[in-house]
């Protein structure tokens, strides 16, 4: 699967980034492609691109804020979830993801 995301939580700072760095090893642990963008308290960084986002199976928001850009995603399969989630399960979240995708 081609994935992208963004990960942000209140505070901007640590949840955010280990939110990322889990979705992004649990995912190429399991094959797959993935992009996650934050959007912290220094602002975004790792923007997605509309390429990227065109080509992505779906779509994770892993957030405790509203995040910033969502239109962008308009059409996608969106999986939102809390970084709490994120940062306990990520390779079962992928597999579900992956279950369901395949299922599409």
């Amino acid at each position: 699967m081609k994935i992208v995301g963004v990960a942000a939580c209140t505070s901007g700072i640590a949840h955010t980034y280990i939110a990322k760095k889990k979705l992004e090893t649990a995912a190429k642990s399991l094959g797959h492609q993935i992009h996650i963008e934050t959007q912290g308290t220094i602002g975004t960084e790792d923007e997605l691109t509309a390429q990227e986002i065109k080509e992505a199976d779906v779509v994770i928001i892993a957030a405790d804020i509203k995040i910033g850009g969502r239109d962008r995603f308009t059409g996608k399969k969106i999986v939102d979830i809390p970084t709490s989630m994120v940062i306990k399960a990520p390779k079962g979240l992928i597999n579900k993801i992956e279950e369901e995708v395949m299922k599409a």
